[in-house]
């Protein structure tokens, strides 16, 4: 017996809301790119500024690099490098940390907090921008959809769940 042979159409209903995400975060990216170039930084840097931000909300005085590319999903070396942009333009510094001095924390810096905060003023408009297309039960939908993949998705990240499981 011949094995089954997948063909691309038999493929295209199942990968069609990938392909509408991914779709939509490149939307997403290309309406966003020119808000943050207005306050002089890209939407990866907003990505660590927003979350020393929240970590000083926290009662945290920095956060390592480490704990950035775990709050932000993407790997050390690629934080390492924004972080060094961002310290040379003076919107975040390196510190060692008071509980290790060998760690170096990541901080806001007067400058970084006084643009988080320019951005923060005006932000809640912008995303009802994008969000205006859907409905208060749409988004609550889409939030619903969203984190209940994301979970799916930490669980084949940590082993739990492997696609082999799943097909």
């Amino acid at each position: 017996m011949k094995p089954k042979t997948l063909s691309y159409k038999s493929l295209a209903p199942a990968d069609n809301p990938l392909r509408e995400l991914i779709r939509a975060f490149g939307l997403l990216e290309r309406i966003m790119q020119p808000y943050f170039a207005r306050f002089g930084i890209s939407g990866s840097q907003w990505g660590i500024l927003r979350n020393l931000h929240r970590a000083e909300e926290e009662g945290l005085r920095g956060l390592r690099l480490t704990e950035l590319s775990q709050r932000l999903l993407i790997r050390p070396p690629s934080v390492t490098g924004l972080v060094d942009r961002m310290v040379r333009s003076g919107l975040v510094a390196r510190d060692g940390s008071t509980a290790d001095l060998r760690v170096k924390e990541v901080q806001l810096t007067r400058m970084g907090r006084k643009l988080v905060e320019r951005i923060l003023e005006g932000h809640q408009d912008q995303v009802n921008i994008l969000l205006a297309g859907l409905g208060d039960d749409d988004q609550k939908d889409l939030m619903r959809l969203l984190s209940k993949w994301r979970d799916h998705l930490e669980n084949v990240l940590q082993g739990e769940t492997t696609l082999r499981n799943i097909i």
